[in-house]
């Protein structure tokens, strides 16, 4: 690929293989900003189309930088790339740029953050996070060496490698491995298994406080690393992702949603599958417990009877559009008066007032967590009518919303 007087092809090839070994998105552009060659896995939503000007405003940023120099740039909604400049002596000739991908473990507090910092109607949270949690996550530690082989690759004219195969020798037999016993005493499994099944227990209930006591109490984690003789990690990436499932079935037991149950699941089966020390898997497992707790918190429906568990499922998917007793009887095909008469049995209060717990809930993580002002928020949870949202507010909290948020800014600076 020869563009003027330089040839892109080596640099063509630097991005195939990055690719192929990341998995990230990566993309070629010259020094106007166009786009010579890219590998495209994730498609940004429209909801977070921002103009194209990356690419110009990366190399601008790299025509002020020394050649060994990479970029770390974040936008406005949270997404991560790393940029290289193509130097070649004094001459700059444009950058390669790899992303999106995040350093979040907890998807669910990044997507609160984006969608009150940028004003986004809660309906689109579904398909945010089906967007994050497939967007590669890196620590701190992979986004750095990313970068320095980035700067390596690019710093010299590409060199071309031949392999040369060894062959495949057979491994001699160790009757040692072939002979395998059950881990510990009985009073050891027996132990584990209770354990597991009050955490489990604690995860149904939403009870975040006997959680976090039960897995700071789990010792025992670095024990089970010869399952897999050799590789500790394997063996505890294997108990991890067996850990993701029974979180899922205890959160599911309350009658979480398979809706968020699925985002979760997946985004934390990618990254225990990513993870590289026993020190990130152990962390994983507290974030997988409190977020597992969390959504039994806000999205529970067990003890419902089936017509009012679909009410409320619909309810919590649909919070931030409009919603209305006959809107939901409608879609869950059931007569309005029945299904409110059942609703106000199961729940001690009313379809509205249950809506506008939920849409109150919502906006004090909002009016928390962002700088957005009361009316932006307002429309966010689906309040179409600022007084309404002030009368409903204080009615739940007691306190209006702008003292709401005057309390939780004396709090944070007198915790500061």
């Amino acid at each position: 690929m020869l563009e003027g007087n330089f040839n892109y092809q080596d640099f063509v090839k630097i991005c195939k293989m990055v690719h192929s070994i990341t998995k990230i998105d990566i993309r070629l552009h010259n020094q106007d900003g166009d786009t010579l060659f890219q590998r495209i896995n994730h498609y940004i939503p429209a909801i977070l189309h921002q103009p194209d000007k990356k690419a110009a405003k990366i190399n601008e940023i790299h025509r002020s930088l020394q050649p060994n120099h990479y970029y770390h740039y974040i936008n406005t909604f949270g997404l991560e790339y790393l940029a290289i400049g193509i130097w070649r002596g004094p001459s700059f000739y444009g950058s390669i740029l790899a992303g999106p991908l995040i350093s979040h473990l907890s998807v669910i507090d990044l997507i609160k953050d984006i969608i009150s910092k940028n004003n986004l109607p809660i309906g689109e949270r579904k398909q945010l996070e089906q967007f994050y949690q497939s967007v590669p996550t890196l620590s701190e530690t992979e986004s750095n060496n990313i970068g320095e082989m980035l700067v390596n690759l690019c710093g010299h004219d590409f060199i071309y490698s031949e392999a040369i195969s060894s062959g495949t020798p057979l491994p001699p037999l160790k009757p040692d491995l072939q002979n395998t016993t059950i881990e510990g005493s009985k009073h050891l499994i027996e132990y584990r298994y209770e354990h597991q099944n009050k955490l489990m227990d604690a995860i149904t209930k939403g009870d975040k406080a006997e959680v976090h006591h039960l897995i700071h109490s789990m010792t025992d984690f670095v024990a089970f690393s010869d399952r897999v003789p050799g590789s500790p990690i394997r063996s505890s990436k294997n108990i991890s992702f067996v850990f993701n499932t029974m979180c899922r079935v205890a959160a599911e037991k309350s009658g979480v949603h398979p809706v968020y149950l699925d985002n979760i699941s997946e985004r934390f089966a990618i990254l225990i599958e990513r993870a590289t020390t026993l020190s990130q898997l152990k962390k994983l497992f507290a974030v997988m417990a409190n977020e597992y707790c969390d959504l039994v918190d806000t999205f529970a429906t067990g003890h419902y009877s089936p017509m009012v568990k679909n009410a409320v499922d619909y309810i919590l998917l649909h919070l931030g559009g409009p919603l209305t007793l006959q809107l939901i009887a409608d879609k869950i095909h059931v007569n309005p008066s029945h299904l409110s008469r059942k609703f106000k049995s199961d729940t001690g209060i009313t379809v509205t007032e249950f809506i506008n717990r939920k849409r109150v809930e919502e906006a004090k993580l909002y009016l928390q967590r962002s700088n957005s002002s009361i009316t932006d928020v307002a429309f966010m949870v689906g309040f179409n009518d600022l007084n309404y949202f002030t009368k409903v507010f204080k009615k739940i909290t007691s306190v209006t919303p702008s003292h709401y948020v005057k309390r939780k800014s004396i709090n944070l600076k007198n915790n500061s």
